[in-house]
């Protein structure tokens, strides 16, 4: 059964930024909702999903969801999870006029373990204003990319999609997939580029590396989740870990051990 959080704030602003953080429990559903300002959506560890009436988009943590004022949206986190937003309203700064994932540096992602800490809503104190300009330097130069994981209905990707949801350790190659599906290789590749903008290779690598991140949260070994992703060594899975999390799977897991 999902669990509903209505959302806390008013339909008025409190400051022109603020802050909000919540501890969210497995399969945790924020209701389709819309506000004044522009959101970015933060989860310390793990991975968020955002629904908007459009299109879906997935962040593991080191990426935040922007969303801009008045677009209808809903947040789904499958697992246990730290949760934090930065909202700012539209007068505040240039931000992107659409959904997009952001990354995040490792400076920006520092502030706001340092305002949860101290539970700061809104910035009153002249450092803490400071600190604040600092963060969001670092958002204005943050790189925009429109989803970590897309999907598409595309008749000939979906089957293709679905088997890796449910199975990211599975070792079908393209070549392979094209036989199931009666097309042919080249054609399969031009629709990943044209309906996903990666290749089958890079979308296959993102779900295991999402895969990964909820099972490292469940407690299981390095090599466990090397194995169930269908890597003989732990090597390759650390490699690939590293290119999206910026971190080995044992640094992240000790950063879940803290929070």
């Amino acid at each position: 059964m999902a669990n509903i959080y209505p959302t806390k704030f008013s339909l008025d602003p409190i400051s022109d930024i603020f802050f909000s953080y919540e501890h969210f429990l497995p399969d945790a559903i924020t209701p389709m909702h819309s506000h004044q300002w522009g959101q970015l959506q933060i989860v310390h560890t793990g991975v968020i999903e955002i629904y908007t009436q459009e299109k879906q988009f997935v962040a593991p943590s080191q990426y935040g969801i922007w969303v801009p004022d008045h677009i209808a949206h809903e947040s789904y986190m499958r697992k246990q999870m730290q949760y934090y937003s930065i909202n700012i309203m539209p007068h505040v700064m240039d931000m992107p006029n659409h959904v997009c994932l952001l990354e995040l540096s490792p400076i920006l992602l520092s502030i706001m373990d340092n305002l949860h800490l101290r539970k700061i809503v809104t910035a009153t104190s002249a450092i803490d204003k400071r600190l604040v300009q600092v963060l969001l330097d670092q958002l204005s130069q943050a790189s925009c990319t429109s989803a970590f994981l897309p999907t598409t209905d595309d008749r000939l990707l979906s089957p293709i999609l679905m088997t890796l949801e449910h199975q990211p350790h599975d070792l079908t190659s393209l070549s392979q997939w094209a036989k199931k599906i009666h097309t042919t290789e080249r054609t399969l590749a031009r629709h990943f580029q044209d309906k996903l903008g990666l290749s089958f290779t890079e979308w296959r690598q993102r779900r295991k590396f999402i895969e990964a991140i909820y099972l490292l949260k469940k407690g299981l070994s390095i090599k466990d989740i090397a194995l169930t992703l269908g890597y003989s060594q732990t090597t390759p899975f650390i490699i690939l870990f590293k290119q999206y999390a910026g971190c080995t799977p044992k640094q992240y897991s000790q950063r879940l051990s803290i929070k």
